[in-house]
């Protein structure tokens, strides 16, 4: 059934003849007294362009850019980086990202209206009207992390199943112990959705003891650029009905029983959330999305979740040098973890579901050599969120533990009914206490000693395959132990990418430089297999300086997101290898 709905425009901001005459050439910065928005508005000459004052990165606030003496940039107070509000593209980081514009429309009074075009929703896409629930009817289990087991009817649907083995490399581990039926639940399921291909969604491990026991289960995830299993065929996993759906479109899984995922507007090439429907309730996951759908979400839904901890980056806690002393740090991640916590806060107020549970952040660096980092990366508080977020509007919060179930046909019938919300027996496992740390760690020594490492051009190899060049930045590489002490015998090289050579020393010219010390063992994990750096830098498995203190954008979103699906043809490597070296002894 195709929409008629059209798209839609919305006036933000009116403003006068009068007011309009008061911009200044350049940078104009204003703020709807209404509603608390905040606008840019670059005038030149006659042209004027507009931007709502939000970073389109991770929505920090704008303001002027005061080493811009052309007055054509703005610099975000979270992140530093900086728009060109007359071209509406970010400088810096470069070739990033394109701020959303406003139209700019002119009335006969000569003065101007900010107007924001709205494509259609696509859940209003044949709207179905809600039908009584039974109790016991529709019942939401929460698992671990981001992992929930949703009862529709006699349908089983899980989200994000990670349930066993580490997140990014030996980075992250579970906080919470699931229930100890996880696996039964896992091989029961109708359908499983898998939000994005960061193994704290994707978990190899969790799904390898799924595919041995259930290979066939029906598994969703969005059409992204990126390929959610870009490395299933490497893996040793062996998941035979994998679903890739388009996004904005209704999937019907029965008569009652449908749902759609949508992208990110930040991160679409990687980044997906979803909304599920039964019976016209519907159930809104936002996930990891940075902007969910662009920040178009539908209200009023049954149940909302989201992440909402922070501490999922190596910024800042990985770097040094420079500004990032300790006490700098410490006022920065206080700093992100209370505008986050606001942000959550004023978006469960905004759409005003019948239930928020804050997830998708409960893991700890665990492992004994990630002691800094675990004691340093301090998160936000689930329990306090919610405070915060009954004291604002009348949302019920919902702070899960492993095996707490919601009946949301019993909350629906009576939202005071204190047994809609179950939690686990009383002396039941909340938080883990011990993680199986050498079965995963020994996997990394066995890619620390590969045999491809005897051969120092191993290094031109796997950088000529990633393929990232023409860009003025040169990279010191040095492999260290688990406490980043330099690897006695281990590779300590320079990588420059202007045109991707490795010199003994740093070029002469002007360039930016990075150093990048690196935990041997889960680098050359990583290259053996060709992972992306995510298990590096997420993985909080580097210790970064930078010269000048400048992120640079392209370069990370490369190794970040953009390597190549196929690994590195290691086997043709070790044959050409051997083969010089054969030819020298001769």
């Amino acid at each position: 059934m195709e929409s008629s709905v059209e798209q839609t425009s919305q006036t933000l901001l009116h403003l006068t003849a009068l007011e309009v005459e008061s911009f200044k050439e350049g940078l104009n910065f204003l703020r709807n007294k209404e509603n608390g928005t905040n606008f840019i508005i670059f005038k030149e000459g006659e042209k004027m362009r507009a931007c709502k004052n939000v970073c389109k990165h991770q929505g920090g606030t704008f303001i002027k850019d005061i080493e811009d003496l052309d007055c054509r940039t703005v610099r975000c107070t979270k992140h530093n980086w900086k728009l060109d509000v007359s071209s509406m593209k970010y400088v810096n980081p470069p070739d990033s990202f394109c701020q959303d514009e406003l139209v700019v429309e002119k009335d006969e009074a000569d003065g101007i209206s900010l107007v924001e075009l709205s494509p259609p929703n696509p859940w209003d896409t044949d709207p179905r009207s809600p039908i009584e629930l039974e109790i016991g009817e529709v019942q939401v289990t929460y698992l671990t992390h981001a992992c929930m087991d949703l009862k529709f009817g006699d349908k089983h649907m899980i989200f994000d199943p990670w349930l066993t083995g580490p997140a990014f490399a030996r980075g992250w581990w579970l906080l919470h112990e699931p229930p100890c039926d996880w696996l039964e639940r896992l091989c029961r399921a109708d359908l499983i959705y898998i939000s994005h291909m960061h193994s704290d969604h994707l978990s190899y491990p969790s799904l390898k003891h799924l595919s041995e026991k259930r290979p066939h289960v029906p598994i969703y995830v969005g059409k992204t650029e990126r390929p959610v299993f870009w490395y299933l065929e490497n893996s040793g996993v062996k998941l035979t009905n994998i679903n890739i759906v388009q996004f904005g479109i209704w999937q019907q899984v029965d008569e009652h029983l449908r749902f759609m995922i949508l992208m990110d507007g930040v991160h679409p090439e990687m980044d997906t959330c979803i909304i599920v429907e039964y019976k016209g309730h519907r159930i809104l996951n936002t996930v990891d999305c940075t902007r969910p759908n662009g920040g178009k979400l539908p209200a009023n839904v049954d149940l909302m979740m989201s992440d909402f901890a922070g501490g999922a980056s190596g910024f800042p806690m990985t770097f040094s040098g420079g500004k990032f002393t300790e006490e700098w740090k410490a006022q920065f991640i206080k700093t992100e973890r209370k505008k986050l916590l606001n942000y959550k806060a004023q978006l469960v107020k905004d759409l005003n579901p019948r239930v928020y549970c804050p997830f998708a952040g409960y893991f700890v660096e665990a492992h004994p050599s990630d002691k800094y980092i675990k004691e340093t990366n301090l998160k936000n508080n689930a329990v306090e969120l919610n405070k915060r977020i009954s004291e604002i509007c009348s949302v019920i919060p919902w702070t899960p533990k492993p095996g707490a179930v919601l009946d949301l046909g019993r909350l629906l019938k009576d939202p005071t009914d204190s047994s809609a919300i179950v939690d686990p027996p009383l002396g039941t496992k909340i938080y883990k206490d011990s993680w199986d740390f050498e079965t995963y760690l020994n996997a990394m020594l066995l890619s620390f000693k590969d045999e491809i490492f005897q051969y120092p051009s191993w290094i031109k190899e796997y950088f000529t395959w990633a393929g990232f060049t023409g860009y003025n930045l040169v990279i010191r590489m040095i492999e260290t132990d688990d406490d980043f002490t330099p690897l006695s015998g281990g590779y300590n090289y320079l990588v420059d990418f202007l045109d991707l050579s490795f010199p003994t020393e740093r070029p002469d010219r002007d360039h930016p430089f990075e150093e990048i010390n690196c935990r041997a063992t889960v680098m050359r994990h990583v290259v053996k297999n060709g992972l992306l750096w995510d298990d590096l830098y997420i993985g909080f498995q580097t210790r970064l300086q930078r010269n000048p203190d400048i992120y640079h954008h392209q370069f990370w979103n490369h190794f970040q997101i953009k390597l190549p699906v196929t690994p590195p043809n290691w086997n043709d490597f070790l044959d050409r290898e051997k083969q010089n070296r054969s030819c020298k002894l001769m």
